[in-house]
């Protein structure tokens, strides 16, 4: 295969930066060149380094733009495309009024194909080449979505959601049907390729104590796939939970019960969460994911993203698609700062873009595969133009930091300022801009 040269301004991460002027977290590279072989990266530096290395090489030049590592999405859900911006709702009515009627159609292997490509695209144009996926629960949604990603050979971590009470039949499932099919899911795409499977019970509200020990039974079979889950976004959801779980000692308690805590757990939103909870979750390993666009929509409070990680919690962060508002991740950014400056929190932009890249890698234990420009790791690279709008542009023209750059990308960029997103080394956009 021939090797190809990605030339441009590189930036990579090493570890998280702690403040804005930790200059050792990160390599910044003026007129740089990422190698591109066989969908990896076999080295990234100097252009006139890497073009003496390989001199046949095909360069694609993308100078003046700053090129990264894609970004990852720690939090979304395959089956709500269409009901992204569905007016005015919390949480338990949101789901009721448009998700669970929304999800139904993915019945329809037809429908659930046609839509996993729409997905996938949106991802990709996004500058997003990772996502952490909630399938509907139909097996054929978890089919299509695993089929489209294997397609692009993107990488691909989910599941066939689990829930057998509180929603219409046409969503539900039994703890019976709900192993077998996500058994059956993980023998045909766990470890293929660059799919990985995540159990799925949605919440603890969906599914009883009979489907949770089912879930818990198929994460101690599958210790190496991921558990995916909600946790506390809502207190309306939080009391039906105490009532349908009375024995538990809390919510958390339910999934640690049923054996469901780990160091491959997510824990979507985590927002309303009791001492000993927090506890539990740093001793468990087990991962919160903040999902600003979501939490804002949706009015259900402000992630703390500074007291978990108090406890040593290294947090995810996600769009949550479709009750979160934007498929980028850099306006995910853009609210996460807000949420954060509310909690008195700050969210600089070297730390920022260190956690959708190389902190949400490490969160899903694949830094070593994602997140980098590293030697070796899978070539998803996103290309950025902070002056993609003329505001954007404007305001770069006071710009004189790489610090500032990346500011004006987490708050003003969007799908605009993607120029390119390449998925193990293809590009993804029909028109390079």
């Amino acid at each position: 295969m021939t090797d190809i040269l990605l030339r441009g301004r590189l930036l990579t991460f090493h570890q998280e930066p702690k403040d804005a002027d930790d200059s050792e977290a990160y390599s910044y590279v003026e007129d740089g060149a990422i190698l591109v072989r066989d969908g990896r990266i076999v080295g990234s530096g100097e252009y006139r380094d890497s073009a003496a290395r390989a001199p046949d090489a095909r360069v694609v030049d993308h100078r003046p733009h700053l090129l990264m590592a894609g970004f990852i999405d720690a939090h979304i859900h395959f089956p709500q495309v269409q009901i992204v911006a569905s007016w005015g709702s919390q949480l338990l009515d949101w789901l009721n009024g448009y998700t669970f009627p929304a999800e139904a159609d993915y019945a329809n292997a037809q429908h659930a194909t046609a839509m996993a490509g729409q997905f996938c695209d949106l991802l990709t144009d996004h500058g997003t080449t990772t996502a952490v996926a909630f399938c509907s629960v139909h097996k054929a949604s978890a089919e299509a979505l695993f089929s489209a990603a294997a397609d692009r050979n993107m990488r691909i971590i989910a599941g066939k959601t689990m829930m057998d009470r509180n929603a219409p039949g046409s969503v539900l499932d039994t703890p019976q049907s709900s192993y077998d099919d996500s058994k059956e899911l993980i023998a045909n795409w766990h470890g293929k390729g660059r799919a990985s499977y995540a159990i799925t019970p949605r919440f603890a509200i969906t599914s009883t104590p009979q489907q949770m020990e089912m879930a818990g039974a198929l994460a101690g079979e599958h210790p190496d796939c991921y558990v995916q889950t909600h946790l506390s976004e809502n207190h309306a959801e939080i009391a039906f939970t105490a009532e349908l779980y009375p024995e538990a000692r809390d919510y958390l308690d339910v999934y640690e019960t049923h054996g469901l805590m780990g160091q491959k757990t997510l824990l979507g939103h985590a927002i309303h969460l009791k001492e000993r909870e927090i506890a539990a979750i740093a001793e468990a390993g087990a991962h919160p994911v903040f999902c600003p666009t979501s939490n804002l929509f949706l009015g259900s409070g402000l992630f703390d993203d500074a007291g978990l990680r108090a406890h040593g919690i290294s947090n995810g962060i996600a769009t949550d698609i479709g009750a979160g508002t934007s498929y980028s991740m850099l306006q995910t950014l853009n609210e996460g700062y807000k949420i954060l400056q509310l909690r008195h929190q700050k969210l600089h932009a070297l730390r920022a873009f260190h956690w959708i890249t190389r902190g949400n890698a490490e969160v899903l234990g694949m830094s070593d595969k994602i997140g980098t420009l590293d030697a070796g790791t899978e070539a998803d690279i996103v290309v950025l133009n902070a002056r993609a709008t003329p505001a954007m542009a404007l305001r770069m023209g006071r710009a004189e930091t790489l610090s500032e750059e990346l500011f004006v990308l987490q708050m003003m960029g969007d799908d605009r300022a993607i120029v390119q997103t390449y998925v193990a080394g293809h590009p993804q956009k029909g028109i390079v801009r």
